[in-house]
C-alpha cells in the first residue's frame, strides 16, 4: 500500500464518486463524528456520487438513504441497495433474493445463530440483528469483550460448515446464503440507477474501507483507499487497497475527502 499522497492530482481530477464502508471507516470508536459527516456532505455538495457500502442492517440503511447526504446505500454486505427519491418521497429497494426466500433464510439463520453461540463462548448475536433482512451478524468485539482471533475463525468455520458465505468486518462476522458481495450489488446499483458500467469506469470511483470484507472492493478499484487501521489486518486481506491514509477511522476518511477536494473536482 502506498501513502495517500501518491494518489496524484491527475487521477483525482477524474473521480466522479466515493464509495465508503461505515464501521471504523466513517466512524471512530463506534461514533460518527461531526467531521466525518461533514466530509460526506462536502463530497456530495461537490457533485460526487456518495454511496456507503456496508454490512449494517436494512433498518440502518433505510435511515441512511433518507437522512444522510448520500445518493444511495448498499447494505448487509451486498444483499440490497436502497435509494431515496427526495422529490417523490419514495424509497427504491432492490434485493438479491425474493421476500419468500429471505423469510426462509431468516428462519435457518436463527438456528445457526444458536449453534454458534453454544460453540463459541463470549460471542453474541449482534445488537442490530433484529433490523436485518438477509444475514446473520455475530458480535466479537462491538458490545462484548474482544474475542481472540481463534474464536473469530471458529465462527467463520461454523458458518461455512452450515453453507453460509462468511466475512469478517472490524466488529462482526457476517454470514449469509448465496455468493453475492458488496461489489456485485454496487455494480447493479450503478447500472440501474446511474447508467454507469463500474467495470469500464472503475478509475473514476474511489472506495475507502478498513477490513477483510472490503477485499472485493479493494481489488476492483485501482484507487481504493484503506484508512490507517487497515494495517491491523496485515496478512489477512485477500486484496489490499492501493493507498492508505495517515489517520485512522473517521479521521482517515476526512483526510481522503480533503485530498480529493483539493484537486478541484467538479
Amino acid at each position: 500500500m502506498q501513502a495517500l499522497s501518491a494518489f496524484g492530482i491527475a487521477a483525482r481530477r477524474v473521480v466522479r464518486g466515493v464509495l465508503c464502508d461505515i464501521d471504523d471507516t466513517l466512524t471512530s470508536d463506534g461514533r460518527l463524528t461531526a467531521q466525518a459527516y461533514t466530509a460526506l456532505e462536502r463530497l456530495h455538495n461537490a457533485g460526487l456520487t456518495v454511496v456507503p457500502i456496508t454490512g449494517r442492517p436494512a433498518g440502518w440503511c433505510d435511515h441512511i438513504a433518507r437522512m444522510w447526504p448520500v445518493d444511495a446505500v448498499v447494505g448487509e454486505n451486498g444483499a440490497f441497495y436502497f435509494r431515496y427519491d427526495h422529490a417523490a418521497r419514495t424509497m427504491q429497494r432492490q434485493y438479491v433474493d425474493s421476500p419468500a426466500i429471505r423469510t426462509q433464510h431468516r428462519a435457518a439463520l436463527a438456528v445457526i445463530a444458536e449453534e454458534i453461540l453454544a460453540a463459541v463462548p463470549g460471542a453474541a448475536i449482534a445488537a442490530d440483528q433484529q433490523y436485518r433482512e438477509t444475514d446473520l451478524a455475530i458480535d466479537f468485539c462491538e458490545d462484548v469483550p474482544r474475542l481472540p482471533d481463534a474464536a473469530v475463525q471458529r465462527i467463520v468455520a461454523l458458518m461455512q460448515s452450515c453453507g453460509l458465505t462468511a466475512k469478517i468486518s472490524s466488529i462482526h462476522v457476517n454470514g449469509w446464503f448465496g455468493d453475492y458481495d458488496k461489489l456485485a450489488m454496487t455494480r447493479r446499483l450503478y447500472a440501474e440507477c446511474f447508467g454507469i458500467d463500474l467495470d469500464a469506469a472503475r478509475a473514476e470511483y474511489v472506495f475507502v474501507g478498513d477490513s477483510p470484507n472490503d477485499a472485493p472492493m479493494f481489488s476492483h478499484f485501482p484507487h481504493a483507499v484503506g484508512v490507517a487501521n487497515i494495517c491491523e489486518f496485515a496478512g489477512r486481506l485477500a486484496h489490499e487497497p492501493a493507498y492508505v491514509t495517515v489517520a485512522a477511522a473517521g479521521a482517515g476518511f476526512v483526510e481522503l475527502a480533503d485530498h480529493l477536494l483539493k484537486a478541484n473536482i467538479k
